[in-house]
């Protein structure tokens, strides 16, 4: 770490994702003197390689932009390179490190073969114009394609990426590659896409954590939800939350959150579908068209009472103050929900006061797992119903859970779900670096 932080010292978000892992696996490294003598963790923890790239691209006036692009193809161990493309103004180098180091362990706790990587550019959608989008897509493929592919690297969505960017990134890959097949993930039905994949990131969270409170003894049904977001994940975390029974009060957005003591449900969770895509990017329209509803500016929900706690928006936003609300107010299990969605310090508190904590690499994991069931169907040329998906997604998420418990059951009983998903994920990497000899 100490040899990171001088080399990377502007990298804020990837040397706190370094170290989260480093600090957890020390114990089992010292048990295995091969993993030292290879340099596993030197290896591990620089990126295979880097693509960086100018995105120039022409607005509806005839105006010319220009934005950068990049892809951090991290390990491919397992697997070919799979990660998704962020759209958003502040992606930048260290984000999208962060990002692809924690896809490495994460998708190897899928028990897919599926390595880690991630990309973007610093462009956003938002207000732009179908057609600008779409020139900015393909200008950003047309630079890329030669670097991705089936079994090379295969890219999805993420912030600021759905459905409709990548089917724009995918025609003009098409166009060039000259071949139709599973280059990207998140593809529309109509040609490749898979059923549930924009649930399929809040159904796994919500099967993780009904694991994580029956192993408590616990049950989900009759529970308080707290969400932060309202994009994809939160919607998909809020659904499958209510058709378990608990109750979601809460959504939030950069202009605050709101609070809905009824409960979010039904016509409600479809609305935030219509504020997705209103292009606003605020929630204090739910208040407007639900008034038993309070709306809380500029605020986050983590100060409201509730059993169970979900972030779901972006990284790091649950601080430590936030962790001191939900501790003071008795909450029973915190789970990200987003990558990395928790600062150091707050995951500090949550683990100090034993509490249940799932860390995103296992609980978020249900995205990348339909991913990569998306990738199965497309090389058999086949697709399977949602129910099938579900199963098969319902299935991933119990057996990640059961190796967070594997590695993760301290001599106490308390189950360090953190240290859990850490050593799993990592034990396979290091395995299949090993076996693979100096590359």
């Amino acid at each position: 770490m100490t040899q990171l932080e001088a080399k990377y010292s502007n990298e804020k978000e990837y040397l706190q994702a370094v170290r989260g892992v480093l600090s957890t696996i020390e114990e089992v490294y010292d048990e295995h003197p091969e993993y030292e003598k290879a340099c596993i963790l030197e290896q591990l923890v620089e990126p295979d390689r880097i693509f960086i790239f100018k995105v120039p691209w022409t607005d509806d006036q005839g105006n010319i932009h220009v934005n950068t692009g990049y892809r951090v193809q991290f390990n491919n161990a397992i697997g070919p390179y799979k990660g998704g493309l962020r759209f958003h103004p502040s992606v930048s180098l260290s984000s999208l490190k962060f990002l692809g180091f924690e896809q490495i362990f994460k998708n190897a706790l899928t028990s897919l073969p599926m390595g880690g990587a991630k990309g973007g550019a610093d462009f956003s959608p938002k207000g732009r114009s179908n057609g600008e989008i779409m020139r900015f897509c393909q200008s950003f493929v047309l630079e890329l394609w030669h670097n991705i592919g089936p079994d090379t690297d295969v890219p999805a969505g993420d912030i600021g990426v759905g459905s409709r960017e990548i089917g724009y990134m995918y025609g003009m890959y098409k166009k060039l590659a000259r071949e139709n097949t599973g280059t990207f993930t998140g593809k529309g039905l109509s040609y490749g896409g898979s059923l549930i994949r924009p649930e399929a990131t809040g159904f796994g969270a919500l099967y993780f954590v009904s694991r994580m409170l029956r192993e408590r003894g616990m049950d989900i049904k009759g529970k308080t939800v707290a969400i932060s977001g309202f994009g994809n994940v939160a919607w998909g975390a809020a659904l499958k939350a209510t058709q378990l029974g608990a109750k979601v009060v809460t959504i939030s957005g950069p202009d605050g959150y709101v609070y809905d003591p009824q409960g979010i449900s039904g016509k409600k969770i479809d609305y935030m579908l219509e504020l997705r895509t209103s292009g606003q990017d605020i929630v204090k329209p739910y208040v407007e068209k639900f008034p038993e509803a309070v709306f809380y500016p500029g605020k986050r929900p983590w100060e409201q009472k509730v059993d169970i706690a979900l972030p779901c928006a972006i990284q790091n936003e649950l601080d430590e103050n936030d962790a001191r609300n939900l501790i003071e107010n008795n909450v029973l299990c915190v789970a990200e929900v987003s990558n990395m969605g928790c600062t150091e310090k707050a995951v500090d508190l949550f683990l100090e006061n034993r509490m249940l904590f799932g860390p995103g690499k296992a609980v978020n994991a249900g995205g990348v797992a339909v991913s990569g069931l998306e990738m199965s169907q497309n090389a058999m040329h086949l697709s399977w119903s949602a129910e099938e998906v579900d199963e098969k997604l319902r299935y991933i998420m119990s057996a990640i859970h059961d190796q967070c418990l594997k590695y993760g059951k301290e001599e106490d009983g308390y189950i360090n779900y953190v240290k859990g998903a850490n050593i799993a994920g990592f034990i396979k990497v290091a395995d299949a670096m090993m076996a693979q000899g100096v590359v």
